[in-house]
């Protein structure tokens, strides 16, 4: 009889060893994120997952299973998270692949969830598939909110297309992000489910192929209608060393008001620049010795003034900056903010950033770690504080504005605020610190949070990759990394609130809800 590969043997490599085959899956669905965007490494990887978690001799093995493969996954995956410790000159740059290690080690306790919760439903092919879809959509819903979160790369992101089209992320407008990655394990246990039945294998395998490329290959080739708000986004190329260099904050502004000069004078325009974007303090009343460690020395007001002649007049800027808690005329910590200024140089809005990064913006647990030599990523010694979370900066004529800094653009379901629901969402971000992996994944799940949420994303960023992306998460502009330069535009408009967009992430627990319940039914069905 003729023999095939199939998961099963996969299962068994190498030498009947599955806690070896285990982190190996795990890094192999890794592979399927970007920059590589593998997705089909991913499909396999989690079906070879689900086979050993079949055939796991009890619940406890196969927790371990699910563990091990997470430990794979996830020190793959988050690879980058180790380049920033190169950017810190008071820690050791070997600590950051532990760091990457231990933290996958956490992470890793998810996945064993899913694989703990699935394995009591092993006895039949398609609850065991419901089941571990279930889980799956429940632990990374908890990965993103418990101990603060870190909701970095849900599976569901591979299934995204290429830049000018969405790939089976389409769905995400009514499943959301977990709801796809439920999907994805649906598809995943297919595979396995094909791989099982040998002589139905090859016209399964080209339909499930089918089933797959076509949605991943289809591209937005129609464009858009144009939106009313003109835009201007700047990426001015600051190499990560030099951020936190006083002697280089003038030539960094001089680069940044270079790319950001009107075409027309007197324009309506949007102005767009990055996390980090200004080195001033633009709010009065802080200590004096604070501003002489900038620009302008002691003079806010004259800073502010600088920036709106570049900006010009008509046109409102978004920028990062720093804002500043005093209490009794001492520093007590800082904001990580988007400041807007009007052409005037006045204020007319700020959201401070709420999703701050443990290790990054703050240490926690900074009595035990400190003794060890660990310290924040992020250059200076006072610890940045939450803001109250997503708010819509109301700008009258340059539109309604939502903001998400940097790394909070990945919390799927909370970066808008429900109840004044933005006309498009600003992503200043510096991902210069995040390695090679790191930008281009950061890209992809803001593409997620168009798409789940119907609004257009504007990512300018310090060093790449800055994007437009319109609300069907069709990347329509770009600048690549390391390349100075401006991208001019209207903002896209927005779709109507999509599913997702009213109900958040109650519909992918449901769905979750829904997908186990069915597995519990079948299975005491089969029991009565």
């Amino acid at each position: 009889m003729r023999q095939f590969v199939s998961l099963r043997r996969l299962a068994d490599v190498p030498a009947n060893r599955p806690l070896i085959a285990a982190p190996l899956l795990g890094a192999m669905g890794a592979c399927g994120f970007e920059p590589l965007h593998l997705w089909p490494l991913m499909l396999v990887g989690l079906a070879g997952l689900g086979e050993l978690v079949v055939r796991a001799g009890s619940m406890r093995r196969a927790a371990l299973i699910g563990w091990l493969f997470g430990v794979g996954h996830f020190a793959l995956g988050n690879n980058w998270i180790a380049t920033a410790f190169t950017y810190q000159a008071e820690m050791s740059h070997w600590m950051g692949w532990v760091a990457v290690f231990g933290l996958s080690l956490f992470l890793a306790i998810y996945p064993s969830l899913a694989a703990f919760v699935a394995w009591h439903f092993r006895a039949r092919t398609v609850t065991f598939a419901t089941a571990l879809a279930g889980g799956w959509i429940i632990s990374e819903w908890l990965r993103g909110w418990v101990f603060s979160g870190f909701a970095w790369d849900p599976v569901g992101v591979a299934l995204l297309g290429p830049f000018d089209g969405q790939g089976l992320a389409m769905l995400a407008r009514w499943t959301g992000t977990y709801g796809l990655s439920g999907v994805a394990v649906l598809l995943a246990m297919l595979l396995r489910a094909v791989s099982h039945a040998p002589v139905k294998r090859a016209a399964g395998l080209a339909a499930l192929l089918l089933v797959l490329l076509t949605p991943m290959v289809i591209t937005g080739t129609i464009a858009p209608p144009q939106g009313r708000v003109p835009f201007t986004l700047v990426q001015p190329n600051i190499a990560q060393e030099d951020i936190a260099n006083p002697a280089k904050y003038e030539e960094q502004f001089i680069t940044t008001a270079k790319l950001s000069l009107p075409l027309k004078y007197g324009e309506r325009r949007l102005v767009l620049w990055p996390e980090s974007g200004v080195p001033d303090y633009l709010r009065e009343g802080y200590p004096l010795y604070f501003y002489q460690e900038t620009t302008f020395a002691a003079d806010p007001r004259a800073a502010r003034a600088r920036i709106a002649q570049v900006v010009g007049k008509n046109s409102a800027l978004l920028t990062g900056s720093v804002d500043l808690d005093v209490r009794r005329e001492q520093v007590v910590g800082a904001r990580n903010v988007v400041t807007v200024l009007d052409d005037t140089g006045a204020i007319r809005g700020s959201y401070a950033k709420a999703h701050l990064v443990p290790g990054g913006e703050y240490l926690p647990l900074r009595a035990l770690l400190e003794p060890f030599g660990l310290t924040r990523l992020v250059a200076g010694t006072i610890d940045f504080n939450p803001g109250p979370g997503p708010r819509t900066l109301d700008l009258g004529p340059w539109g309604r504005a939502g903001i998400q800094v940097c790394y909070e653009i990945v919390f799927s379901g909370e970066v808008v605020d429900r109840a004044h629901r933005p006309s498009y969402l600003f992503n200043p971000t510096n991902d210069g610190w995040f390695g090679t992996w790191g930008p281009p994944q950061h890209l992809a799940q803001a593409r997620m949070r168009a798409i789940e949420e119907g609004l257009p994303v504007l990512r300018a960023t310090t060093s790449g990759i800055s994007a437009v992306i319109d609300a069907d998460g069709i990347v329509r502009q770009s600048l690549p990394r390391f390349v100075a330069g401006r991208l001019d535009g209207r903002v896209p408009p927005p779709h109507e609130p999509t599913l997702f967009a009213l109900f958040g992430n109650m519909v992918p627990l449901a769905l979750a809800t829904l997908l186990l319940g069915l597995s519990l039914l079948v299975l005491r069905r089969s029991r009565g």
